[in-house]
């Protein structure tokens, strides 16, 4: 069975696997994320959304996983803009690479009651898995609160590049504060189209 956590649970389990590790250089970043942090992060999209259970929120092993390598991530200097690009080209071997975390079961070693299927039953040959495909970086940029542009790019984006698109993408985050898809902060939602009479 998949382990699952709470949010705070989940914090405690992020502590207890970077206990040994170094701390990251920067005095802004926390070592251990917090129940904030790991709100923070999944708005962002680093981290997936929690499955719920009634009303309850519950990580799993990918999420452990996320936050893992977040932290290191953090630790070898890279800020959340970069993660946010690096984060989602990878695929779930290179996430446990990362993070260290085991995101499937170990196969099932024969037990006592089926030794004998082990011994006289020979097991297929394994084939070779096919190639996996080439991972196409995708820029992700984060126009307002729970909304997000995803692209791939053909090159990397600079800061001239976000700009002009966070600018270009205004009427749209207008449109859909008008429409109440989204709920943006005052300084967003004060765009000129937005201030239009509701339908």
């Amino acid at each position: 069975m998949t382990a699952t956590w709470t949010i705070r649970e989940l914090s405690h389990e992020v502590e207890q696997r970077l206990a040994a590790e170094e701390a990251p250089a920067n005095g802004q970043v926390r070592a251990v994320p917090d129940e904030r942090s790991i709100r923070y992060y999944t708005t962002l999209g680093l981290l997936d959304r929690p499955h719920l259970h009634g009303r309850t929120a519950l990580y799993g092993p990918r999420h452990l996983a996320q936050l893992i390598a977040i932290k290191r991530l953090q630790a070898d200097g890279k800020s959340l803009a970069e993660i946010q690009q690096l984060l989602p080209t990878l695929d779930d071997a290179a996430l446990a690479r990362t993070s260290g975390v085991a995101l499937h079961p170990p196969p099932r070693a024969a037990g006592r009651r089926d030794f004998w299927r082990a011994e006289t039953t020979p097991e297929p040959p394994l084939e070779a898995p096919p190639a996996a495909p080439a991972l196409t970086p995708t820029l992700e940029l984060p126009l307002a609160p729970g909304v997000r542009l995803a692209f791939t790019a053909a090159r990397s984006a600079t800061d001239a590049d976000a700009a002009a698109l966070l600018a270009a993408a205004a009427p749209l985050l207008a449109e859909l504060a008008r429409r109440r898809l989204v709920e943006l902060p005052d300084a967003l939602s004060a765009h000129p189209e937005s201030q239009e009479d509701s339908p």
